[in-house]
Formats: C-alpha cells, structure tokens, sequence
C-alpha cells in the first residue's frame, strides 16, 4: 500500500503535503484527481479530525485512506493555560516520540501562532532555554503545518499572524520552513497573507541570501540581541561564523533587493547590552538602513542571565528616540507559563488537559 513509509513502515499523514503531491497518491490509488483536491480542502479549510468526517468521500475510499495513512503527523499532549489566557502553550508528541512546543497569543485583534521548526536547537543561545535540549532533528513540513491547524482548532478566534520564532533555527530547516510557509499562504487552502508570515533567524547569512534572492515575500527577522560582535559572541556562538558586519551586509542586500523592510530582534539583557552606550552603538551599526528594531526585554529561564530594571530600559529606549529607523517595544505574553520568547523547552509536567 503507497501511503506507507517503505522505510520506516509508518503511515504517512496527507498534513503537509501540496495539492500536487495528493493527486500523485490518490492517482496510485486508481482515483481521479478531484479526489485529491476535495481531501486537499477538507484538511486545509475544513478542521477536520478524521477522514470518516469527509462528508464528498465515498465511504470506500475513506476506508481505504483509514487503512493506508493518516491526516495528522502530531498528537496533542496537554495546553498550559486557560481558554481564556490571552497565552497559551501547546505541547506535540511527534509520532517518533520527540515533543514540541508552539505558542497561541491573543492582543488586541491579532491572534499570532509561534510555530517550532526543530526538536531542540543547535545555535546554542546562552540566554535561550530552547537551547538546553540541544538539538535532535529537523521537524518535517506535515509537523509544522500541524501544529498551526491544532491552534487553529483551539483557538476563538481565527489566526492572523504566524511567526517562525519556537523551538529551532528556521533558517537550518530552510527548505521545510519555507514549504511550509507556501501552505500557510495557499489562497485555495489555509490562506494566510504572506506579509502575515514572520521568519525569523540568529544569522544564517547563506540562508539570508538565498531567501532573498529566491524572492519570498513572508517578513524577515533577524536575532541581533547586541551592538558589537563581541556583544553578540558572549552569547551567541553562531556570532564567530556569521560576524555582525557581514549580518548586516546580508541585511542591506534584503532591503535593497526585495524593498522590504528585515526586522531585527534585540534581547535587552541586564549589564550587558542595555547601557545608553550600547544604544549608541545600536544606532551606529544599523545607520540609515530601513528597518524596525523589536526590542524585548529578557524572558528568564533561571539562568545567569536577568531582565534591566525599569530604569535602565527607560534609559535604552530613550537613547533611540532619535534613531533613523522605526523602534518598538515588545513585552513577551505567557512569560508565567514559561511561553515567553526564548523559554520554550519540552516539559511534561502540569498544564490543562487537553
């Protein structure tokens, strides 16, 4: 039976897969091809849980797809938070046991889905609880489609945006992230707007240049989190291959090419990159390029590692008020349930039931 893996004798789930690739295995199954899109849409706009609730299926067929593969590559573990949270935290168990995390926020009239790309990290962030896992494997494209369709299906509201900013670099799952992205903006299927769509990366410069000339429209962010390359070495070692001026380089040639505007991410992090002299040098080493810098106060995981005071973020944010380039501030959601920017790690323990 095709829906099989040879390899590794699992089924394989309809969950990330195009509408192309479907009408390739429903034609292996002797069925025509509007088969494959009435299944393409009752997975990608239908919500549904299993292939009996394929109401234009032939019952036989839905037989068969039971038999022979599955729809969803993920089995939901637990949700930490209320329905009511404005933040709530999803834990995934991967069918080859792994687990992950994704992240559902609610603020104002955006609803935002923070979706995972690997199991663990290698960058090895020194600030990032991601990091302590390490990293264990590149999630496929059915498994980060998943999780949006799982937040989706919890959510009271329909999701506006999607950012890349869970567990994992994107950026070292390109091709995946990338195909998985072109399924959140499918116009016949889940249709998400790509200016909706956020990808974000430490730095992988290669990845930032093939990005940019393969022309995708989804946003660019970049993990910055200090002023110098010293700065960014003390706790970003990918900082000693991807040096902070060729990162910007990579970023002009972003602008200039594609005439979007990359975003840059800054971790305000307690005596060491929050001084008014580390915005200073901020605005120096971004100079006139076009850009918005998010600056975020450092979620903390227990670590060496703390949050300025409020004095001291005052001091750094009014020490750019000048600057050339657009400015915001963003306070992490969920930081009490450990959903905050850069504490995501797999933990079993508490939660609500799903």
């Amino acid at each position: 039976m095709f829906m099989f893996n040879v390899k590794t004798n699992e089924k394989v789930h309809w969950i990330g897969l195009t509408r192309s690739e479907m009408r390739e295995h429903v034609a292996k199954l002797g069925q025509p091809h509007f088969r494959a899109d009435q299944i393409y849409n009752w997975i990608y706009s239908g919500k549904i849980k299993s292939f009996q609730s394929m109401a234009n299926i032939p019952k036989s067929f839905r037989a068969i797809l039971d038999q022979t593969s599955g729809i969803h590559p993920l089995s939901l573990v637990k949700i930490t938070g209320q329905n009511s949270s404005l933040t709530r935290k999803f834990l995934f168990r991967l069918s080859t046991d792994e687990m992950i995390e994704s992240v559902l926020m609610q603020e104002g009239n955006r609803t935002t889905a923070c979706l995972s790309s690997q199991v663990g990290c290698a960058m090895d962030c020194d600030f990032c609880a991601t990091a302590e896992m390490g990293f264990q494997k590149n999630l496929s494209v059915g498994e980060i489609v998943d999780q949006f369709l799982f937040l989706q299906q919890k959510s009271e509201k329909i999701i506006t945006n999607v950012v890349f900013m869970g567990m994992g670099e994107p950026f070292l799952n390109y091709t995946r992230v990338i195909k998985a992205a072109d399924l959140l903006n499918e116009p016949d299927g889940i249709d998400l707007g790509a200016r909706r769509i956020t990808i974000s990366t430490v730095g992988i410069i290669p990845r930032i240049k093939q990005f940019t000339k393969e022309g995708h429209r989804y946003k660019l962010a970049i993990s910055l989190n200090g002023a110098t390359q010293n700065q960014r070495l003390q706790t970003m070692p990918a900082a000693k291959k991807y040096p902070i001026h060729m990162l910007i380089d990579a970023a002009k040639n972003y602008y200039e090419t594609a005439k979007r505007f990359p975003t840059f991410e800054y971790v305000l992090m307690n005596n060491l990159n929050d001084r008014t002299t580390d915005a200073e040098n901020l605005i120096k080493l971004i100079g006139n390029l076009p850009c918005k810098v998010n600056l975020i106060p450092y979620n903390e995981i227990g670590g060496n590692y703390k949050r300025p005071s409020h004095g001291r973020l005052t001091h750094f944010i009014n020490a750019l008020k000048n600057a050339p380039f657009t400015v915001t501030v963003r306070w992490s959601n969920g930081t009490e349930i450990d959903a905050g920017c850069g504490q995501l790690a797999v933990n079993a323990g508490g939660g609500v039931q799903s």
